[in-house]
């Protein structure tokens, strides 16, 4: 098998796995509600079994920095992924409130070991392939999120279990993933030395600002995800049915977003991308807050997607640059940003809505996410320098994304 052979079927089996967290993860919380009534959890007890899912997520991050120096990731994630659909699949079999504590709880420790792995492979396989491809497997994602979110939907209407709603899912993805697995591709085994040195000294002060961003990123995404309907309804005046639309829209862009968002990193760099993401999404916060109806504020929250797309997929590209020599490292510990940034939104937006205005409290993730543009030339690339047989014509402006360095 040649080399590009076997990048390519890699990079095929790295999307489908992102693919499929996208549908688990969407199966998760699109059924939050129906989750609290199948268990009778109080709505004082949700947000504890909420927080303890990225919690937990965040300390098998950190785990998987230490276990990635002994297996590869592409290790980690091959049992990760399943266990992942399988604590889902717990999540709907059980009858009493320890039963889905216990799932929930082995859901987050095997996620947080699973998206460090799979950006751990992402970054790996951009820098084989000498050109940006991170937002291509995070468009797989989104669209695993669309389809989960959608047969949740199904679910519901149908008044279908939790088990029967997930054991469908399961079923199919479960054996593909395993398939798909074979295929994984491990760029940096000759890089273990590196990795079990750390970042070095002062290796975590160079990695603060793409973890801020990260958790900005992520406080804009999880007002999204948490708020965008109460906000169209209670706000802007929207029907029930209408306010069910943007989080929609919003993946639905964010899909688009990230499927070209890898054509544009080559044709002006990732700096320019980021950037330009960071105003539309920005804008996007501006628009929302300022609406007079409910379809204004739809079109902010469409902004929103096709700003906020870029940045965490760049993120991490980022950090794999930044430390070429340790980017498994690096992406475990910034992954755990991740965790911090949904931790921190909703509780933020939430808190600052009851106490003030819902509108002012949009404006707090429209600042956050701005500091992505003071810390933009972290996301700087250097000229071409490619892996295997992928070329760059001298007439291009596109530049490479996949190993270390700085922009001259």
């Amino acid at each position: 098998m040649t080399a590009d052979v076997r990048l390519s079927r890699g990079r095929g089996a790295l999307g489908f796995s992102f693919f499929v967290q996208g549908v688990a993860f969407a199966l998760l919380v699109t059924r939050i509600p129906a989750i609290q009534d199948r268990y009778g959890i109080s709505d004082a007890l949700l947000p504890v079994f909420l927080a303890a899912v990225p919690i937990l997520a965040g300390v098998s991050s950190v785990v998987t920095e230490h276990l990635v120096k002994r297996v590869a990731p592409s290790t980690v994630l091959r049992w990760a992924q399943p266990l992942v659909l399988l604590a889902l699949l717990g999540v709907g079999a059980g009858s009493e409130m320890w039963h889905v504590a216990l799932a929930l709880g082995a859901f987050g420790l095997f996620v947080g070991a699973l998206d460090a792995s799979m950006n751990m492979l992402g970054v790996s396989l951009q820098g084989a392939y000498g050109r940006s491809i991170m937002l291509g497997f995070h468009a797989s994602y989104s669209l695993g999120g669309i389809l989960g979110a959608s047969a949740a939907w199904a679910g519901a209407h149908w008044h279908l279990s939790l088990f029967s709603s997930y054991l469908p899912a399961v079923a199919v993805l479960l054996p593909l993933a395993l398939l798909a697995s074979r295929f994984y591709v491990d760029q940096n085994a000759k890089a273990g030395a590196a990795e079990a040195k750390g970042l070095g000294p002062g290796g975590f002060k160079l990695l603060l600002p793409l973890c801020l961003v990260m958790a900005c990123a992520y406080i804009g995404d999880s007002t999204v995800s948490n708020w965008s309907a109460k906000y169209l309804q209670d706000v802007l005046g929207s029907s029930e049915q209408l306010a069910t639309v943007p989080y929609n829209v919003y993946m639905v862009t964010t899909l688009i977003g990230r499927a070209v968002g890898d054509l544009g990193v080559r044709r002006f760099g990732a700096v320019a991308v980021v950037r330009i993401g960071t105003v539309v999404a920005a804008g996007g916060f501006a628009v929302v807050a300022a609406a007079p109806g409910a379809w204004v504020g739809m079109l902010g929250f469409t902004l929103l997607g096709f700003g906020l797309c870029v940045i965490v997929p760049q993120t991490f590209a980022a950090a794999g640059r930044l430390f070429p020599g340790a980017s498994d490292t690096a992406i475990a510990r910034l992954n755990i940003f991740n965790y911090v940034g949904f931790l921190i939104g909703a509780p933020l937006v939430g808190g600052i809505g009851d106490a003030w205005s819902y509108r002012g409290a949009m404006l707090v993730p429209m600042v956050l996410v701005l500091v992505t543009l003071f810390h933009a030339r972290s996301f700087a690339t250097e000229p071409a320098r490619y892996g295997v047989r992928h070329e760059r014509r001298t007439g291009d402006r596109a530049v490479d994304v996949g190993r270390g360095g700085n922009e001259v």
